[in-house]
C-alpha cells in the first residue's frame, strides 16, 4: 500500500493538543546545552522555515531504507532544517514547571544520533491503523517513547514556546497527562 510508514520517509509530526492544535514539531533557535544542536517546540505551521518542521525517519535497529516501519520499532528523527538539523535527543532537566506536571527532560537536536545512550532513540507506538498489521501508515497518530536510561518518556507539548514558536516540548512520565499532548499525527513532508 502507498500510504505505508517506510525508514527514509520525510514527515510533519501535528500534536493533537486541543483537537490538532498543538502545531508541528520543529526545530526553532540554538539550544544552549552541551551538544545541543537546536531547541525544538511546535510552530503554527510545518514549514516556518525551510526545512525546521521536516523529519527523516531512521531505523535505530538497523533496518534499511525503504522497510516499512512497524509498531515498537526504535527509530531517529532527524531534522532537516538546513540540510542537517541534527537529531530529536533529550537533553537537561525539563523546566521546574514542567517537573511539576511529571516531565523528565527537555528535548532539542543533537548532531550525533546518540549524544548519550538511548537520548536520541524513540520507540514508535501507533495508537491504531488500518488494517491492523503492525505498520505504521501516514495519517496515524503516534506515541513517541525516548530511551534514555531506559526511562526517558513520552514526547509532549507543555508550556509556551519560543519566539515563533506555539508550545515547549519535554518528555514526560506520564502518557498524555492532559487533553492530547503526547499524541502526534503523521503527515507526510511537503517539499
Amino acid at each position: 500500500m502507498a500510504n505505508e510508514l517506510k525508514y527514509g520517509d520525510r514527515i510533519h509530526l501535528q500534536n493533537g493538543y486541543q483537537n490538532g492544535q498543538g502545531g508541528y514539531l520543529d526545530s526553532n533557535g540554538n539550544a544552549g546545552y552541551a551538544g545541543a544542536k537546536y531547541g525544538v517546540s511546535t510552530a503554527d505551521s510545518p514549514n516556518r522555515a525551510k526545512g525546521t518542521g521536516t523529519w527523516e525517519i531512521l531505523s535505530a535497529s538497523g533496518k534499511a531504507s525503504g522497510q516499512p516501519v512497524r509498531s515498537g520499532d526504535l527509530i531517529y528523527l532527524r531534522n532537516l532544517y538546513g540540510g542537517d538539523g541534527g537529531y530529536l535527543d533529550t537533553n537537561s532537566a525539563a523546566t521546574d514547571g514542567q517537573q511539576q506536571a511529571g516531565a523528565r527532560w527537555d528535548v532539542t537536536t543533537s548532531q550525533a544520533k546518540d549524544r548519550a545512550t538511548g537520548t536520541g532513540r524513540w520507540r514508535i507506538f501507533a495508537q491504531t491503523s488500518s488494517p491492523a498489521d503492525q505498520q505504521v501508515r501516514f495519517g496515524d497518530t503516534v506515541l513517541l517513547w525516548n530511551t534514555y536510561g531506559d526511562h526517558g518518556g513520552f514526547l509532549e507539548t507543555n508550556g509556551a514556546g519560543p519566539a515563533e514558536g506555539k508550545y515547549d516540548v519535554c518528555v514526560n512520565a506520564y502518557y498524555n497527562r492532559t487533553g492530547n499532548v503526547a499524541d502526534w499525527k503523521i503527515q507526510a513532508a511537503r517539499t
